[in-house]
């Protein structure tokens, strides 16, 4: 970027590494070094100049006053946050040397890395320090925090396909955003709906509390946690016996359509209306608007997989675009994740062909349960290395990993930039680099962008970015392999196909120059209408109603993921409403202990655990709260600014009450992302790590608990 007149002062481009869709396109300001402001990107078409309010003044975070600067050994109790400074040298020999043992007793697999995407970056973020840890013949992280059901429903349906730009929703005269609250996490997507609302969208969210976004939409749809299934399958009822369906698309563009067709019979509003608590004259009214408002489209959260029918549910979603023809219009049919359509070469990044065959799996969901034995591990885990994530808040039944970092037998290493909850428990604590401090492109899970990030100011202190901590502890164990040898640069020209026809007139140059780069990925946001005649990427190149023979992961920490790998049990042909696990409606027994559902949202002022611990980001997003209808609040001589403590099985945690009519009675709210350190306990000591019904997937919003004065 040109310079401005001050020649102190300079602008390089930015790239936002957090786990959001948005993936803002942003300038880093630059004097002496010293990194001045961050703003968004005026030039990118979604980003339009504007951060979240995460992300707004992320030049502090850079210079917290808590960022931890030099390698750091523990020295007390773990858990204690005593710990002594230590040079890079020591901090490194001491961890290949305690790993060299452990393998030489046990073998590699009682090692295991643990990561997510606390940075999306290709080089240092998503799961580069994978190809180090496959290299080792560590156990494999099996990571489905967020997505995998959802990515299975949709690969199901229709395939990996972007689905509609994000921009062209400006094209749509009926939007329904299910499961997604776009204000407080999808927030420049946002801005293109308001956009089409103001030109005379109708905007319709489907979602179980009033959330943000709700409260935007001309109308808000509250089923009932995990009962969304329910309500797709009545909308196809209804489009199907009205005759609203588009016949001609689905004759040319479909598979399945008599067989679902006879499932929809028996899924009447009237059915679905005692399952979803929604009446049955509102689904009747839904079905046929969205059926007969052309263009119409649908914004699919992740937060509609995240009970045990979630994916079911999911796949009953995407279904209903092909059989309304929504397809055939610019700003028709649906929207998942356009990464589908990004040139991004995970293979080479994470390098799955050196994982020996036979290695265990843990998934992350379970770590809690791999940590206290609670999984039959043929080799206990006994070494740990934790970046990009904070189980501790991240992770359900999170008091089973708290028992499970307590061990004295187990070598923990955590990259962090703070003292996380989880970094408190680390034997050694490795300083990491933030965004302005390392080269890097940002992965795109919202849009159809490649975005760069370049390196504009030396890291504080002696910390260093992740890649250059697997180059160096690559180096200490001996791994000579190429891809552990190639600087950030080498890395970036490596792992992402610059043939593609994606990239057509787009290479690192080009990006290190622009700072972004939109994909050539089937026409722009004016003309893309990617399956106006089918052209899905399925086997058949039609949408799928219908999967005959397809199989769920097998469950459980020794399942192949690679090499041989042997398939679970046989899925359902079909969509279908699933029910949850914990409900009054499917668990009575457990109800009469834990009467209430309780579901956990993002933070609107958090992006998921990061900025939690930093005053300014605490004071906006408020104090930890429990939402609470006016009737359960009363039922438990519960009033507004009460602490109450909300408890399962699993664990409890507190937080102030505050009584609302913005959710159901039955169902309590509280967000996630809070610090357990900063907390008595945070949300996701109650949820539970069972999986749900394809891809691994969580159930977060699949838990009852109990709500009483703290």
């Amino acid at each position: 970027m040109n310079a401005p007149a001050d020649t102190s002062t300079q602008t390089f481009h930015g790239g936002c590494p957090h786990d959001c869709p948005d993936t803002c396109s942003m300038v880093y300001t630059v004097k002496d070094n010293k990194l001045i402001s961050v703003t968004g990107n005026k030039e990118h078409p979604m980003t339009r100049g504007g951060l979240c309010v995460k992300l707004k003044d992320y030049e502090k975070r850079h210079y917290h006053p808590d960022r931890l600067l030099y390698p750091l050994k523990r020295t007390g109790p773990k858990g204690s946050k005593q710990f002594k400074r230590i040079s890079w040298q020591e901090a490194l020999d001491e961890i290949t040397d305690k790993w060299k043992a452990i393998i030489a007793a046990d073998g590699p697999h009682a090692i295991m890395p643990n990561s997510y995407l606390g940075n999306q970056g290709l080089v240092h973020g998503l799961n580069g320090g994978d190809a180090f840890f496959n290299r080792m013949g560590a156990t494999v992280c099996e990571r489905t925090f967020c997505g995998e059901g959802s990515c299975t429903a949709w690969l199901l349906t229709v395939g990996p396909t972007a689905g509609v730009d994000p921009e062209s929703f400006s094209h749509a005269k009926y939007i329904v955003i299910w499961a997604c609250n776009s204000v407080s996490t999808n927030l420049h997507h946002w801005h293109i709906i308001h956009e089409a609302q103001k030109k005379g969208a109708k905007v319709v969210v489907v979602d179980s509390y009033a959330s943000k976004t709700a409260k935007e939409a001309d109308w808000h749809i509250a089923p009932k946690p995990g009962t969304d299934g329910a309500l797709a399958m009545a909308m196809m009822h209804v489009i199907i016996n009205e005759g609203l369906a588009d016949q001609d698309y689905i004759d040319n563009y479909t598979v399945g359509y008599q067989e679902l067709a006879e499932r929809a019979k028996t899924r009447t509003p009237e059915w679905a209306a005692e399952i979803t608590g929604i009446s049955a004259d509102d689904i009747r009214k839904f079905a046929r608007e969205y059926a007969t408002t052309p263009p119409a489209v649908i914004r699919l959260g992740v937060a509609l997989e995240r009970s045990y029918g979630g994916s079911q549910a999911i796949r009953a979603v995407t279904s209903l675009p092909a059989l309304i023809g929504a397809w055939r219009h610019v700003g028709g049919g649906a929207l998942q994740f356009p990464v589908w359509e990004h040139p991004y070469k995970f293979d080479v990044i994470s390098r799955p062909d050196l994982i020996p065959e036979g290695t265990p799996v843990v998934n992350n969901l379970q770590l809690g349960r791999a940590l206290t034995g609670e999984l039959p591990l043929k080799t206990p885990i006994k070494s740990m290395m934790v970046w990009n994530t904070n189980p501790l808040t991240q992770a359900p039944e999170t008091d089973k990993i708290v028992k499970g970092l307590e061990r004295e037998d187990l070598f923990l290493v955590v990259a962090e930039h703070f003292m996380s909850d989880t970094a408190a428990y680390a034997d050694i604590i490795l300083p990491a680099a933030m965004g302005a401090e390392m080269e890097d492109m940002v992965l795109s899970w919202g849009h159809l962008y490649l975005t760069y990030n370049a390196k504009c100011i030396d890291p504080p202190g002696e910390a260093i970015p992740n890649n250059e901590i697997f180059r160096q502890l690559a180096k200490r164990m001996g791994y000579t392999d190429a891809n552990f040898q190639w600087n950030d640069s080498e890395c970036l020209e490596n792992y992402v196909d610059w043939n593609s026809p994606t990239c057509d007139g787009i290479d690192l140059n080009y990006l290190r120059q622009h700072g972004f780069a939109r994909l050539k990925a089937f026409g722009d946001k004016d003309t893309r209408a990617r399956h106006a005649k089918g052209e899905f990427p399925t086997p058949t190149g039609k949408c799928h109603f219908l999967v005959e023979g397809a199989k769920n992961f097998v469950a459980g920490p020794f399942r192949q993921m690679y090499d041989g790998f042997q398939p679970g049990e046989d899925l359902d042909s079909l969509p279908d409403y699933v029910p949850s696990r914990e409900t009054p409606a499917t668990n009575p027994e457990l109800a009469a202990k834990y009467p209430l559902n309780i579901i956990s949202p993002k933070s609107h002022g958090f992006l998921n655990s990061c900025y939690a611990n930093v005053a300014e980001k605490i004071k906006g997003q408020g104090e930890q709260f429990v939402l609470i209808n006016q009737l359960d609040a009363r039922a438990r001589n519960i009033q507004e600014g009460n602490v109450v403590r909300v408890f399962n099985d699993r664990g409890a945690f507190e937080g102030v009450a505050k009584v609302s009519e913005d959710v159901n009675a039955g169902i309590v709210v509280a967000t996630l992302g809070y610090w357990r350190q900063l907390n008595n306990g945070t949300v996701n000591c109650i949820s539970s790590a069972e999986f749900g019904d394809m891809g691994h997937s969580t159930t977060f919003s699949d838990n009852l608990v109990e709500v009483a004065l703290g």
